[in-house]
């Protein structure tokens, strides 16, 4: 009897630990400790559904995830082992392009368009900062994103002029930083703080005048891809003009004219006065 009880010890001292398997898993395995991060690291490729934490200094991070799309300015959507996930970045905030209770703010189209430029098709890092939790109420991931080529895309989009630095009920790890970010933007007159877009003030609607910035010749008329294919110009008066947003990786595009959008096989929609 001792014999059995013996082996059965020892069977379980050797047994496997239950492997992470869960976004939820993996996410609150990420710690900081001064300038040390512990992060995720890609998936050891002789065990696919095990993950690997390493620890590098924040200067040599390496785990990296798929941007699958670009929602807005400060939301994405990530490629993380496997499992589409939104991601929603701490510490600013862009003006409203896709939020169907508003219209499209001022400047809402140009940091969209900027966070495009930036992420589509990149492969970035993702930081998470313990004192905003793991996910908001909304259950989107939150937390910081770094380009693979180290540009830490949160501070960028604020010194630039493209987003507000935003705090929500809490100070966030780089909240100094942003707010100084911010400080530097307005100084400038950058993006969003300029008198010629929107002077600070985001929440008036998207006008005709920082539409033009997304064609060098002021032109726009904004040739839409519906879901089912069927390609639909919209005029400024349109009833959806300023809900729809231009995605020139999917083929949409900007017009100067209504015969040119005709001829390049868009019709009018149909909720334009």
């Amino acid at each position: 009897m001792g014999g059995i009880i013996a082996l059965f010890i020892f069977i379980g001292a050797i047994s496997p630990k239950p492997e992470k398997n869960t976004v939820q898993d993996v996410v609150q395995d990420i710690s900081i400790s001064g300038n040390t991060e512990q992060v995720i690291s890609e998936a050891d490729s002789t065990s696919p559904t095990q993950n690997k934490i390493e620890v590098k200094t924040s200067s040599n991070l390496s785990s990296l995830y798929s941007v699958v799309s670009v929602v807005d300015g400060d939301t994405v959507k990530l490629n993380i082992d496997g499992k589409t996930e939104t991601f929603r970045l701490i510490g600013m905030d862009t003006p409203e392009t896709v939020d169907p209770r508003k219209e499209v703010q001022c400047f809402g189209l140009e940091a969209s368009n900027k966070a495009k430029e930036l992420l589509s098709g990149k492969k970035v890092r993702i930081e998470t900062d313990a004192s905003q939790g793991t996910y908001d109420k909304y259950n989107r991931l939150l937390g910081y994103i770094y380009r693979e080529d180290g540009l830490f895309y949160n501070k960028y989009m604020i010194e630039q002029g493209y987003a507000h630095e935003y705090t929500y009920n809490s100070p966030y790890k780089y909240q100094i930083e942003f707010k100084n970010a911010q400080k530097e933007a307005q100084a400038n007159e950058s993006g969003l703080w300029s008198p010629h877009t929107c002077n600070g003030d985001t929440i008036q609607a998207a006008t005709i005048t920082t539409t033009k910035t997304n064609s060098q010749n002021s032109c726009t008329i904004k040739g839409n891809i519906s879901s089912s294919g069927e390609k639909i110009y919209h005029i400024i008066g349109c009833g959806s003009y300023n809900k729809t947003v231009i995605d020139e990786s999917k083929g949409e595009k900007y017009f100067c004219s209504e015969q040119e959008a005709i001829s390049a096989g868009w019709r009018k929609a149909l909720n334009c006065n």
